[in-house]
């Protein structure tokens, strides 16, 4: 696919950037190649034009694929933050993010590796499963709102997604999304303090 060789073509500029600004131009580089092709994967069953999806936004989401995306990363964040605290960090100080108010940057930090593998997941399987449809949302001017049956289906995807299982590439076992959530975040508290020599995010195949 084109997107992914111009993904590919992004990734090594990674190890020549000299500053956060030259990094986060580079990651808006890639998600923006990434979104535009991140309709392909949806086959919703009642389709219609307004699934369409070329590019994300937000405050408010235009759409319906973007309304859901903006649920699940909220959902997202809570399970880092709650990650966070549970090791003593306080998830509002970040890394990469920078700290503003009402922001958790760490959250941001723990939760951008795990996107596309959990909260995006969750996305395409409640749209190809008919877990959520056009009756799920609501329009008013240019937003689009999950009503609440939407809400709780999504929900119910990104539940059942958070229990999938997957090999955790440090310690070689397999468990849930959810245990790896807390084991990232055991993993940085410790990369923080000392104790281990690096850290290292999961990647899946």
């Amino acid at each position: 696919m084109i997107a992914l060789r111009d993904i590919d073509d992004l990734v090594p500029r990674i190890q020549e950037v000299a500053s956060v600004e030259s990094l986060l131009g580079i990651e808006g580089g890639i998600a923006a190649k990434y979104f535009s092709r991140f309709g392909d994967m949806l086959k919703p069953r009642d389709f219609d034009a307004s699934w369409d999806f070329t590019h994300r936004n937000r405050r408010p989401p235009r759409d319906p694929v973007n309304a859901l995306l903006s649920f699940v990363y909220a959902l997202l964040v809570k399970e880092c933050t709650v990650a966070l605290l549970g090791e003593g960090l306080d998830p509002w100080w970040g890394l990469y993010h920078k700290p503003r108010h009402g922001r958790p940057a760490l959250a941001l930090d723990l939760m951008e590796p795990l996107r596309p593998t959990v909260a995006d997941s969750a996305v395409i399987t409640a749209v190809n499963t008919g877990m959520v449809t056009e009756r799920s949302f609501t329009r008013a001017a240019s937003a689009c709102m999950l009503q609440e049956g939407g809400r709780k289906a999504m929900l119910r995807a990104f539940e059942a997604r958070l229990d999938g299982l997957v090999t955790h590439p440090v310690f070689d076992y397999r468990c849930s999304w959810r245990n790896i959530i807390r084991m990232q975040a055991r993993l940085l508290a410790r990369w923080l303090r000392g104790d281990i020599p690096n850290y290292q995010n999961v990647v899946t195949r």
